[in-house]
């Protein structure tokens, strides 16, 4: 499956399938929510909410590809990717795109 951020595929022919989209919400365990809380006091990377968060993209991509495989499309173009804390070490993702079929 072809995954882009670009409008259009140069050189390809694309029918437009759908909207597609991959949300989650993800949450830290509060063991390492107090760990990641020590670390802010020392300063540097909070590497605990860092793989939160790629978690996060990776689970919101995953879905938003299952999305477009169930409509048939063979790609999705104009993805986007919104991020934003709901509360203390809750973090929700939206994954978005235009899903497309080629065509010759």
């Amino acid at each position: 499956m072809l995954i882009a951020t670009v409008d259009n595929i140069s050189g390809k022919n694309v029918e437009i399938v759908g909207l597609v989209r991959g949300v989650i919400v993800s949450s830290k365990h509060i063991g390492k929510d107090i760990m990641a809380s020590l670390k802010e006091i020392k300063g540097g990377e909070i590497k605990s909410y860092t793989d939160m968060k790629d978690a996060a993209f990776d689970a919101a991509t995953e879905r938003m590809v299952k999305e477009a495989r169930e409509l048939g499309a063979d790609g999705i173009i104009g993805v986007r990717y919104t991020a934003e804390f709901v509360k203390d070490a809750t973090v929700s993702i939206c994954s978005y795109g235009t899903a497309i079929k080629f065509v010759k």
